[in-house]
């Protein structure tokens, strides 16, 4: 695995291939969400849970992503939600608590803009856990998704890594 330091940030894409990424991306992920409602498998049954995190910088564009991702999809069937710090009521449970109550059960789709993620980054470094809290929360954080997967969740996770300059 690279370090983000590493990454070319100078590359990029035309307007036209980016519009037809996207286009390819919105119809498969179109699709998916039929396969979990239960439209293409023939009989009806609901398909797995899908869940979609998006974590990155601030600024990085996650909700314009999010917002672009879920363009083709009916907003009956995607619920989307955003996390911010941790309430007063949230920071007297588990720090998973507060993101359990969101994933889709059989059949629905969930996207997170933010996640448990935030633990061992966003609270890390602004102080809101401590050492042992957020040292802990990474087999907390592998163990939480290792069940979820065996409880049949699809998980995709998009980190979006933007330069400093282009932050500002």
């Amino acid at each position: 695995m690279g370090r983000l330091d590493a990454l070319d940030l100078t590359l990029s894409l035309s307007r036209d291939e980016e519009a037809r990424r996207l286009a390819e991306a919105q119809d498969r992920l179109l699709y998916l969400r039929l396969v979990a409602g239960g439209i293409f498998d023939g009989g009806g049954r609901l398909g797995p849970p899908l869940c979609l995190v998006f974590e990155g910088w601030d600024a990085a564009g996650k909700g314009g992503a999010i917002t672009r991702v879920v363009a083709s999809l009916d907003p009956r069937h995607v619920r989307v939600v955003s996390f911010a710090a941790p309430t007063y009521d949230e920071k007297r449970h588990h720090f998973l608590t507060r993101f359990w109550q969101h994933l889709p059960g059989w059949g629905g789709m969930t996207i997170l803009d933010r996640s448990w993620y935030g633990r061992v980054l966003v609270e890390r470094v602004e102080g809101f856990a401590t050492d042992e809290q957020w040292t802990r929360a990474y087999d907390e954080i592998n163990d939480f998704e290792r069940s979820l997967a065996a409880e049949g969740m699809v998980l995709m996770k998009f980190w979006l890594h933007i330069s400093h300059e282009e932050q500002l």
